[in-house]
């Protein structure tokens, strides 16, 4: 599958999706009628390597990057106890290569937030996730609402 094709099906799939790119990087925000400044982030398919972020080596020609958050009960499921916040510019403690395609595992930076992670996923793998990503979605929908919510009180 090519990072087009996959932010072409997520929105598709689900309303109120922004998407913005820079920097090698197109984030997915859930902020139906662009009620918040940004919305909630919600995934993200990266293409390059960044200042504190190359453990995935996407400067490698054709490789990128779709990352998600999804529920620590999901989370724990898959992998285990949630490692701990790594320092910056370092990776979460864990007995990953970061660098494999179409396998999903814990995001190198962001895993311990429950976020994960995917390196070129084949269109039925991207598929067999999909789930995930739906739960992904539905919890940027819980965190939109509670935002907005609390701006209905002034």
């Amino acid at each position: 599958m090519q990072p087009e094709s996959i932010i072409e099906k997520i929105v598709s799939a689900f309303d109120g999706l922004v998407p913005k790119s820079s920097w090698g990087e197109t984030s997915l925000f859930y902020n139906p009628g662009k009620v918040l400044p940004n919305g909630v982030y919600f995934c993200t398919i990266k293409k390059k390597d960044g200042d504190n972020d190359k453990c995935s080596n996407l400067d490698r020609t054709g490789v990128y990057r779709l990352s998600f958050g999804i529920s620590k009960n999901s989370y724990e499921r898959l992998f285990g106890d949630k490692p701990k916040r790594p320092a910056k510019g370092s990776t979460v403690n864990a007995e990953h290569d970061f660098t494999i395609e179409n396998k999903l595992m814990m995001h190198p930076i962001y895993g311990w937030m429950s976020w994960v992670q995917i390196l070129n996923p084949t269109e039925s793998m991207f598929t067999e996730l999909f789930p995930l990503i739906t739960e992904a979605h539905s919890i940027a929908v819980l965190k939109f609402n509670k935002k907005t919510e609390k701006s209905h009180f002034f």
